[in-house]
């Protein structure tokens, strides 16, 4: 099983949600996130005064699937995700070694 960590725009988020939907995939967690990469923020004007902005927001989403499903997922996050301009984001993928649902205790995919 792979978890795929991605992190996006805040505007994508439901276009990647579909996304993610059409392939089959049920279940993902969203988590709201400040950060910086390449862009390293901006400096904006406030009642005449200029402050610079660090931290930019961002979404990161995180899904646990199949190994087959894993390809499928990632192209669907990047077409979903992609702008085309700086700071569309990462997506970081990463093996799991084990699932186990506390409710049923079921383990592995099954409890995916």
């Amino acid at each position: 099983m792979k978890k795929i960590e991605a992190i996006i725009k805040p505007f994508k988020l439901d276009e990647v949600k579909d996304a993610l939907h059409e392939i089959g995939l049920q279940g993902l967690t969203v988590m709201e996130a400040k950060g910086f990469g390449r862009q390293k923020g901006h400096t904006e004007l406030y009642r005449g005064a200029e402050y610079v902005v660090d931290f930019l927001p961002k979404v990161k989403i995180e899904v646990v699937c199949s190994d087959d499903l894993a390809e499928r997922a990632i192209e669907a996050i990047q077409q979903a995700a992609r702008t085309g301009r700086i700071g569309d984001g990462k997506i970081f993928v990463t093996e799991v070694q084990e699932v186990i649902r506390i409710r049923t205790g079921e383990r592995g995919e099954d409890a995916v």
